[in-house]
């Protein structure tokens, strides 16, 4: 990475724009990115299948949300992550993929309660205003000349911020509070988006081998999952309408 005459953030790719070699490049990177959004979208549809098809199921529910399990269910999506990032070295890819699928489905028990809560309708019409919005910014971070970097760490502030608030609200039980953090979160998730796009495409640039990769573009698509999902859900507490 480096930054030109302009000033503007450009990706080193050893090869001259226009020329056959770039072409190739770019060739590569946009299947690259297109695996990414296959996954992503892939894992996406079966939490939502997974999440629909226990949401009309009384015993499931009543098996989940109803006992202690309620806390394994919530708490074994952060575990599949920890176990994604820092086994992703160790693992092979296949593993990891297996360990994706595991993860959307988990996360479909987890969000099964909201369609208890919202109403169907509510629920898709926020899904959609959220993949315009995803869709939107993550062209922006894909096609931007602007560097992103800087804005992470601010990013990250924020996401941390909301994660401190959200614990307090538990226990405060604070809708304006709750208001607060849902619009913070969809700030952050929205610019979140953006720079995750940003730092993916670039690190393309630096998988050596086939097996890397694959192994990249199943982070790559865990990283804009949760992205997709954070969003979704910040958009849901604030335009969605209550049973």
């Amino acid at each position: 990475m480096a930054y030109g005459p302009d000033n503007r953030f450009q990706l080193r790719t050893g090869a001259a724009p226009g020329s056959a070699a770039g072409a190739v490049i770019d060739e590569g990177l946009r299947a690259y990115m297109l695996q990414i959004y296959n996954y992503m979208a892939s894992g996406l549809a079966l939490t939502g299948i997974v999440a629909y098809a226990t949401s009309k199921s009384p015993q499931l529910m009543q098996l989940i949300f109803g006992t202690p399990l309620s806390w394994v269910v919530m708490l074994a999506p952060l575990g599949f992550v920890l176990a994604m990032s820092f086994g992703v070295n160790k693992m092979r890819a296949s593993t990891l993929q297996i360990l994706f699928w595991s993860f959307s489905a988990v996360m479909g028990l987890s969000l099964a309660s909201i369609f208890l809560i919202y109403t169907g309708t509510s629920i898709a019409r926020v899904f959609f205003i959220s993949a315009s919005m995803f869709a939107g910014m993550s062209l922006y971070g894909y096609t931007t000349k602007r560097d992103l970097s800087g804005i992470g760490s601010f990013l990250f502030m924020g996401l941390i911020g909301i994660i401190i608030a959200s614990v307090v609200n538990l226990f405060l039980q604070s809708s304006a509070l709750q208001f607060v953090v849902s619009v913070v979160g969809v700030l952050v998730f929205v610019g979140l988006t953006a720079y995750d796009t940003q730092k993916i495409k670039s690190m393309y640039y630096e998988a050596d081998g086939a097996e890397i990769a694959a192994k990249k573009s199943i982070m790559g698509a865990v990283t804009l999952y949760l992205d997709f999902i954070n969003l979704f859900l910040m958009l849901l507490r604030l335009l969605g309408d209550r049973r």
